[in-house]
């Protein structure tokens, strides 16, 4: 039988990995020896070849995203409402999968339901997979009978943050091309066409006006020096994303964000709409508010509105009410402050929240155009203006030197 090598990733730890050579009849008999230890990242077949030890690579596993759990979820959601018992249905679903690590996941959690474990428990030991809110809410529907209508809310959910993370980085993506683009087309000008034009002024450089001799020696340095432009930028983006993981740098950025014109607002509504569908989700879902609130926070985004959201906990906490906070606060609009605090005082804040989540969902994909919209017209004119700027810069000396040599 052939030997398989399976490189193995803790399923409690995600840095601890472990190598290990196993026999089988094929690759997926040999994942399948590590079911319930963790997640199989690679299946390499051994070929011993002379007495030397040859690896062939036979598969390397995403790991699993938004999409799978939406996916398990809608076919879980279908199977329970059709009579389905919950082990047999995560099983059946398990076998479908043609992603292996996230196979491996779901019969660990049919292994644990059988072993008499809560569905959300077993769920709860894949925190990089199921996250706090989805565990919470099944939680939630096991202690009030409603299972099956819960996945169907948990699947409308899951489907709105995919839709929302969608259009957010198609709007964002956009712009990051067009910069590139423009970047990409700046540098082809400064050093393969300028430096042709700009060798008719060899040797006039004192006769020449300001913005043309700022262009030759722009030029010169990009194409003798070009190195030291790729190590600033290396150095400038390893420092960003240093500086971003520290306490001071995230909170500065966090707060950057919220202020950069044109992105600000569409972010704003980004923020809102997903702490107000995550907190409208599990009241609704039956979470205890103060739960509630905390899964809120975790899963807001952006750190000035984790602040808010905590300190919104700790005045529910001491007996206060929700809009208490949220009315010396400028991250949220009035209007929102105002419909809360009537859900609040009626008693309907669950549905006042996924109300306000549906509203200021469209708003976001009303700024999201908006934004769209604008970037174009934006980096045209920004190009226009540079490529204008090198036009004049090498225009303006011809026609002088022509002047000069008519007078003469």
């Amino acid at each position: 039988m052939p030997k398989f090598e399976v490189e193995l990733q803790d399923a409690r730890d995600s840095n601890q990995v472990t190598t290990e050579i196993v026999t089988a009849e094929n690759p997926t008999e040999a994942a399948a020896q590590f079911r319930g230890k963790g997640y199989v990242l690679r299946v390499n077949e051994v070929e011993v070849t002379g007495g030397l030890a040859k690896l062939n690579n036979i598969r390397i596993e995403s790991a699993p995203g938004l999409k799978d759990v939406l996916a398990f979820s809608k076919q879980l959601a279908v199977m329970i409402k059709a009579g389905i018992s919950i082990r047999d249905a995560i099983e059946g679903i398990a076998e479908q999968q043609s992603n292996q690590r996230f196979k491996a996941i779901l019969d660990q959690v049919r292994t644990d339901v059988e072993a008499g474990q809560s569905f959300s428990a077993a769920l709860a030991k894949h925190p990089n997979v199921f996250n706090a809110m989805y565990v919470n809410m099944v939680r939630a529907s096991e202690l009030s009978g409603n299972f099956a209508h819960m996945l169907g809310r948990i699947c409308s959910y899951l489907e709105q943050q995919d839709e929302t993370r969608r259009m957010v980085r198609s709007a964002m993506a956009y712009p990051v091309v067009l910069f590139f683009l423009s970047i990409g087309a700046l540098v082809f000008l400064l050093t393969w066409v300028l430096p042709k034009f700009l060798a008719v002024f060899e040797g006039k450089e004192d006769r020449l006006p300001g913005p043309t001799r700022f262009l030759m020696a722009l030029s010169d340095f990009m194409v003798n020096q070009w190195y030291i432009l790729i190590l600033g930028a290396i150095i400038l983006v390893v420092g960003f994303i240093v500086f971003i993981k520290t306490p001071g740098g995230r909170i500065a950025w966090h707060k950057f964000v919220l202020r950069v014109p044109v992105f600000s607002k569409m972010l704003r509504a980004l923020y809102i709409t997903r702490g107000l569908q995550a907190f409208g989700e599990l009241i609704n879902a039956g979470v205890p508010i103060l739960d509630a609130l905390k899964l809120t926070c975790d899963l807001s985004g952006n750190i000035n509105y984790q602040n808010l959201w905590k300190k919104v906990s700790d005045t529910v906490r001491e007996g206060g009410k929700i809009v208490q906070e949220l009315q010396g606060s400028t991250l949220m609009p009035k209007s929102v402050i105002q419909m809360i605090a009537a859900g609040e005082e009626s008693g309907r804040l669950g549905e006042v929240l996924s109300d306000i989540s549906e509203y200021y969902e469209v708003e976001l994909k009303a700024r999201i155009k908006m934004v769209t919209g604008m970037i174009e017209p934006l980096m045209i004119c920004f190009m226009g203006g540079v490529v204008g700027f090198i036009a004049l810069s090498i225009i303006t000396p011809i026609f002088t030197m022509q002047k000069i040599m008519a007078k003469g």
